[in-house]
């Protein structure tokens, strides 16, 4: 199979849709990788490693693009690159399409691209194998990022988030008691704060409990108690998943107006839509905004900026899935691997999750 490899377009966005290591790996099985100049190296990964592992580099993004079968990304395609799609493809990346601009869905369709996101693909338990190890990345990042935005100097209310001897540490609630939410509050423990977590699986709050030893204060997650910890937060963690949906809204505009002035929310499910109804997308260059008196960081691509972390992390997790399509091929693979067809967005021309078949009334970008 001919696998392209194109750089990654979004600002800040240093990660690579495929490691040297796994450019070796496919090679070696007689599969031939095209890798656009310059595109590993965000992630620590020059054009001559990549060679070494027997790819080639092509010197324009259009010629990715167009000498593959099978596309290899992280985020997804701009407006640009979706010109360069070949009929017939198939796309993996990071595709969050139920956020996407309607304009986006009609070119996959159009094209009759198979657009396979990395996010939905689900095992039979209901885990997120290759989505994971990336919220846990944005999970930890959740902390060192709320300790700068507490900062005077960032517009933030002056609160050191552990506090010292005589005065109390920074109150942190996170909504959400998945993969970001746990990774969260261990980082926020770690940093000393004192952390709510609340979630509408009473189960899963008896695990947070019993893996923290009772250190994190868990609620149920229904609206009371979500206007109740926004009266008090020193930071407001959102980190809220429907697989294959938009982020449904839990924290109203009202419940925000009732924070206190220079507090600060990170919306983690933003890349999803966002779960905050005063949030909207930012940038790693311009990372927050002020809404109602507090301080709002909306990056969709949080771990895009620890690029070789976050590359090896969920290559990891993909690798498997990535070898069976260039095995198999994407028919075979589809009706061989119940998991990654849970991942297929749109295949032939027809849309293949059912949430997006409200399209026409709904994305961002």
């Amino acid at each position: 199979m001919n696998i392209g490899v194109p750089s990654e377009r979004r600002p800040h966005e240093f990660r690579v849709g495929l490691t040297p290591a796994g450019a070796k790996l496919l090679t070696s099985d007689g599969h031939s990788v095209y890798v656009e100049r310059g595109a590993g190296l965000g992630s620590g990964f020059d054009d001559e490693s990549y060679e070494k592992s027997g790819a080639r580099i092509v010197y324009s993004g259009e010629e990715a693009y167009g000498r593959a079968e099978l596309v290899l990304k992280v985020a997804r395609p701009t407006v640009g690159e979706l010109q360069w799609l070949v009929e017939g493809q198939a796309l993996l990346g990071f595709l969050h399409l139920p956020a996407a601009h309607p304009s986006k869905i009609r070119v996959l369709l159009d094209k009759k691209i198979t657009a396979i996101a990395y996010e939905q693909i689900r095992l039979d338990d209901d885990s997120l194998p290759v989505l994971k190890p990336l919220s846990q990345v944005g999970g930890r990042m959740a902390a060192q990022i709320a300790a700068g935005l507490l900062q005077n100097n960032a517009g933030g209310k002056g609160v050191l988030l552990g506090g010292v001897a005589g005065v109390p540490p920074a109150n942190v609630a996170i909504i959400g008691a998945g993969t970001v939410g746990v990774n969260a509050a261990h980082a926020f423990l770690g940093l000393g704060a004192h952390v709510f977590l609340l979630d509408r699986d009473f189960a899963r709050l008896q695990t947070v409990h019993e893996r923290f030893e009772g250190r994190v204060a868990t609620m149920v997650s229904h609206s009371f108690n979500v206007a109740r910890v926004c009266e008090f937060a020193d930071v407001l963690v959102g980190a809220v998943l429907v697989p294959g949906q938009r982020a449904p809204i839990v924290v109203t505009r009202e419940m925000v107006r009732r924070m206190r002035p220079r507090s600060a929310i990170l919306d983690i499910s933003i890349d999803q839509g966002g779960c905050v109804e005063t949030s909207r997308p930012t940038t790693h260059s311009a990372p927050t905004f002020v809404e109602e008196g507090v301080i709002h960081y909306c990056v969709p691509n949080m771990p895009g900026v620890v690029g070789r972390t976050a590359t090896h992390a969920y290559q990891n997790a993909a690798w498997p899935y990535i070898q069976t399509l260039a095995e198999l091929g994407v028919e075979a693979t589809i009706a061989t691997d119940p998991a990654l067809a849970r991942g297929v967005n749109t295949h032939g021309g027809q849309l293949r999750n059912l949430v997006l078949t409200d399209f026409g009334e709904r994305g961002e970008d």
